[in-house]
């Protein structure tokens, strides 16, 4: 059929429709039971709003306001009664247009829409209702409560005042010997004074709001709630002041035991000496005699008898005071054992210090130990409290000389005598070893040339170790005897005082080293401060440059120099005897001045460079360690190989044409100084093969630099200014070996095309340049910045130091990539929290199966071997997205490893993970040759290792802000028997769980309570 077609209708569309005619239909058949509902309504708002309004007529007065809410719902009640009469008017209209009984219109339209806003007045005017409950319709005036709020706070504020002094005397009465101040007292006091000031700011500035509000300038309302805030804040701390107990009993702080070469003949002594300690007649007494007899080492003994013998003091000191006198220097050495030495301490002036460590001090009973006195020191200056019967303290120092102890009002002086010749010549036979027969006699005569003295027995009969045959030794006895005859006059004060008799004697050690290289070198270490703990590695570096030999070689002359007993060795660092550097000194200075040419004022107390006339013909120079602020001198320098400015801390200029004429500069170190600018000339020391400027406040790097083409060592590192290095200035210095750029500045860097350290990339271009390149420091700041530098084999392999100071943002960072660093000793891991939320993921992927390791290690078995071996030094901070740090059992020369401010971590060693891992052995140790663990800020940490360790290595930990952390991996035999310092909060402590009693037992004596936030 023609003309024909059909509509398919689904149900869902018929369902629809339908719902939408049923709904508009449900407006028309109910409009006649809303509209009465809605004019009831009307009427019990009307009635309500009558009551509110009545209500605040008959509460509203001068000193009070109505509330803001409740004139907005009388306004909002008004305007709703009017739209509801409007409605109401056209209602005889619109039920007009009603038929078939109300459920149907004659215009749906209209009668739709008028039903629709009855609905929806009705609903209005029901919520209205709902809202009009009012409890109070007014408050007092803005100025009025402010007004008396500040009355208020100004009382709050006297009897929290009043309760502070009050606590504070109660501490300071029950303080004392092995008794100390409650945290928690600390902590409320703390508490009590910020509050007092914030109170005293608000009084303050109060009127003048107040002021404000009367005139109607609401603008700074929100100070009127501060104020309420802070009244109440006020009264809840007053009534947490009321202490039954402020103070409680402590044990005393753990013995710091030094290093101390075995001695004969000196149990007398140190019995004296001791029963002066334990006894309550000697409060200060010292110990003197001549240089190299055995002072320091009789003071170490007392130090280190402290440690095995019960005693009832609450704390030992050490502090080393020199030739050099420095009153901060010592301070600070006190204050780092009885204190926390942070920037807020270190900016107060001597007489604060002073003020700090006397109020400290006065309330333990101390032991006090002062090295190498040459002058006397002012205690009282200093803040030390002096020795008492009352207060049972103890001051014992050494010197040289007898009449500086009687300076010191000494009750007593012990003298520390030669060794008689019994005790002599077996130390001699100690440090010579077998000796045959036939020479015992020619040795005897060698031994008793050293007079006694354990420094010159020690140092000449290490040299005489390799000599075997009868005319060795002769020679020997003829150079030692004769060497008396031919000493220089002293004609300056550098040297009246010393046994110069000693020197004649040591300087056989010198005599015997094997070269004149290895004599340069240890003469080199006495340029160096009286005391300074030189870095084995920096030494090195220093002795490249100055053409001494490569690396291997130096390190090889260090050991011999120690093995000499010329220098003493300290871990990684070594240091001068002092009387051996006095020796050195004297050669370099007076016995082979002219061969030498030394000019040595380090640590020399020095405000300004001396006359240039005495120290322009000199090769070597040493200005370390003053406080020299300023140099203009323009020198004529022709011979001058090295230069030390160093640690000079306020240097911060050095004017132009200083080194302008020093063309034979070989060093040239900077290090530890105010400077801002590099002057241009520095470009021109064509010789300069050392420069170094780690820890100073440059802002750039002077483009003129690239001209230095010799120059085979650069440090930056940690030369937090340094935020522009123009391109080309480091690709330019092609004859670099070293350059040290750890933790420079990236977070303000100059904008600027050429700038190197706008982008990684720029800066991985430069350091491929670098074809003699073998050791690099230095800092990233992306993953993919990272990427790029994993993939130059040449930087992978010379990297010693990695910072990578990562900008918030999704990024993934794969611990493997530094895997194959493997020279890396030190990873720096920073994420900038301050910038943005940290977005940082770190995974584990082996790069060859890059499998998703998810964070820690991952499933996949992985091997130990070649991984981290180099790696000593880990410092995570920041939220890096990683809930524990498995990986690092990859690392068994770890000796330093700090987590802090991250709120993922949950464990530092997964016990889940550890299977994972190839240890090879049940037994396997990962923290043996750890010494320092400091956790920080963790607030999910909950566990380190699933099971206790040994740590022989371990020298301290340090947990601060750890709460979930409730037990360490320590036992009984742990840490050598508990010979460990750990610090951290005392709540923290309490809730120590323990492997058992022995273990607490064994460890309880180590705790020091964190000083951290105090």
């Amino acid at each position: 059929m023609g003309n024909v077609f059909s509509i398919q209708c689904g149900d869902a569309l018929i369902s629809r429709c339908w719902d939408c005619v049923a709904g508009q239909a449900l407006y028309v058949c109910q409009l006649e039971d809303n509209l009465q509902e809605l004019e009831t309504a009307r009427d019990k708002l009307r009635e309500l709003s009558n009551d509110v309004m009545r209500m605040v007529i008959s509460e509203e007065t001068p000193q009070t306001v109505q509330l803001d809410r409740v004139g907005g719902w009388l306004s909002r009640v008004d305007a709703t009664i009017t739209e509801v009469n409007s409605l109401l008017n056209r209602a005889t209209r619109e039920r007009q247009k009603l038929c078939l009984a109300g459920c149907c219109s004659k215009n749906c339209k209209s009668t739709y829409m008028f039903g629709k806003s009855v609905s929806r007045s009705l609903k209005h005017v029901v919520g209205l209702m709902s809202e009009g409950e009012f409890k109070e319709v007014v408050i007092r005036a803005p100025a009025v409560q402010l007004q008396a709020n500040l009355e208020a706070l100004r009382t709050a504020r006297r009897e929290l005042w009043a309760s502070k002094q009050d606590v504070k005397r109660k501490v300071d009465l029950e303080e004392g010997q092995q008794k100390k101040a409650l945290q928690q007292v600390l902590l409320w006091l703390s508490m009590a004074e910020a509050m007092i000031t914030e109170a005293e700011e608000l009084e303050r500035d109060g009127p003048q709001q107040v002021q404000k509000l009367l005139a109607g300038d609401i603008s700074n309302y929100m100070f009127v709630g501060r104020v309420a805030k802070k009244l109440e804040d006020l009264i809840a701390l007053k009534a947490k002041g009321d202490f039954k107990e402020v103070v409680e009993r402590t044990l005393p702080e753990p013995v710091v035991v030094r290093n101390v070469n075995p001695t004969v003949g000196t149990e007398t002594t140190l019995d004296e000496a001791w029963s002066f300690i334990t006894g309550d007649q000697v409060g200060i007494f010292g110990i003197y005699g001549m240089g190299g007899v055995g002072k320091t080492t009789l003071l170490t003994q007392i130090n280190n008898r402290f440690a095995t013998i019960s005693n009832n003091f609450d704390v030992l000191i050490w502090a080393v005071v020199s030739k050099d006198l420095k009153l901060e220097k010592i301070q600070e050495q006190i204050w780092k054992k009885i204190g926390f030495l942070d920037e807020k301490w270190e900016k107060k002036s001597l007489r604060e210090k002073a003020d700090d460590t006397f109020h400290a001090l006065s309330r333990k009973k101390f032991v006090l130990l002062l090295d190498d006195i040459w002058q006397r020191v002012d205690l009282e200056e200093i803040g030390v409290p002096l020795p008492t019967r009352q207060n049972r303290c103890k001051i014992v120092f050494t010197t040289r000389s007898y009449r500086v102890g009687r300076q010191m009002e000494a009750e007593k002086m012990i003298k520390v005598k030669p060794l008689d010749w019994e005790e002599a010549w077996a130390l001699f036979q100690k440090k010579v070893g077998d000796i045959d027969l036939d020479i015992v006699p020619l040795a005897q005569d060698v031994a008793k040339e050293c007079r006694g003295l354990p420094i010159a027995l020690i140092t000449i009969g290490r040299a005489m170790a390799s000599r075997i045959t009868r005319e060795e030794w002769k020679h020997a006895l003829k150079v030692l005897r004769s060497s008396a005859s031919s000493l220089p006059v002293m004609e300056d004060e550098v040297f009246q005082d010393m046994e110069v008799e000693v020197f004649v004697r040591l300087k056989f050690s010198y005599d015997s080293l094997s070269s004149d290289k290895v004599k340069s070198c240890f003469l080199y270490c006495s340029l160096f401060p009286e005391d300074f703990e030189i870095h084995k590695r920096g030494l090195v570096d220093y002795w490249i440059c100055e053409n001494f030999g490569d690396r291997n070689e130096s390190y090889s002359i260090i050991g011999s120099l120690v093995g000499a007993c010329l220098l003493e060795e300290q871990g990684e660092h070594v240091k001068m005897h002092d009387v051996i550097r006095d020796m050195a000194l004297w050669i370099a200075c007076k016995c082979e001045k002219e061969k030498h040419e030394f000019f040595m004022e380090a640590g020399a107390q020095l405000t300004q460079v001396p006359e240039v006339g005495k120290w322009e013909r000199s090769k070597r120079m040493s200005l370390m360690a003053n406080s020299i602020e300023r140099i203009h001198e323009v020198p004529r320098c022709p011979h001058l190989l090295t230069l030390f400015l160093s640690y000079n801390n306020n240097l911060w200029v050095i004017g132009d044409g200083f080194f302008q004429f020093m063309d034979a500069l070989n060093v040239l170190d900077l290090s530890c100084t105010d400077m801002r600018e590099l002057p241009v000339e520095i470009s021109k020391l064509n010789s300069l093969q050392y420069l170094n400027l780690s820890r100073t406040l440059i802002r750039q790097l002077p483009v003129e630099l690239k001209m230095l083409v010799n120059l085979k060592y650069l440090n930056l590192n940690n030369t937090i200014n340094l935020n522009m290095i123009p391109r080309g200035v480091i690709s330019g210095l092609s004859s670099l070996q070293v350059l040290e750029m750890y933790n420079v500045d990236i977070f303000e860097v100059q904008k600027g095309e050429d700038n190197i350290l706008r982008e990684d990339n720029m800066l991985i271009e430069e350091l491929q340049c670098l074809e003699h390149l073998n050791v690099l420091s230095s800092t990233i700041t992306s993953v993919s910045g990272l990427q790029s530098y994993v993939n130059s084999l040449t930087l992978l392999n010379c990297t010693r130091a990695l910072s990578l100071q990562l900008f918030p943002g999704p990024q993934s960072l794969n611990i493997w990539w530094l895997a194959n660093m493997k020279n890396l000793a030190l990873i720096y891991i920073v994420v900038r929290s301050d910038l943005g939320e940290p977005d940082v993921d770190v995974v584990m992927e082996e790069i060859e199966t890059h499998d998703d390791a998810g964070g820690g290690l991952g499933n996949s078995m992985i091997s130990r071997e070649t991984c981290f071996n180099s790696l000593n030094t880990l410092n995570l901070m920041g939220s890096l997205r990683l809930k524990d740090l498995t990986w690092i059992i990859l690392a068994p020369n770890l000796t330093d490893l700090y987590v802090g401010y991250n709120k993922h971590i949950e464990e530092i060693i997964s016990a889940e993970k550890l299977d994972d891992v190839q240890v090879g052995d049940e037994n396997f140790n990962p923290f043996f040759k750890l010494e320092y663990l400091n956790l920080e800020n963790l607030p999910e940490l909950k566990s380190i290792y699933p099971k206790a360790l040994s740590f022989p290595s371990l020298k301290q930990i340090d947990v601060y802000k750890c709460p979930q952390l409730k037990k360490l991996p320590l036992n009984s035999s742990s840490a050598n028997g508990g010979k460990v310092k750990i610090e951290a909060e005392e709540r923290w402590w309490k809730d120590v769980e323990w492997e058992d009693d022995s273990t607490k037992t064994t460890f309880l004596p180590c705790f020091v309570p964190s000083r951290r936030g105090c």
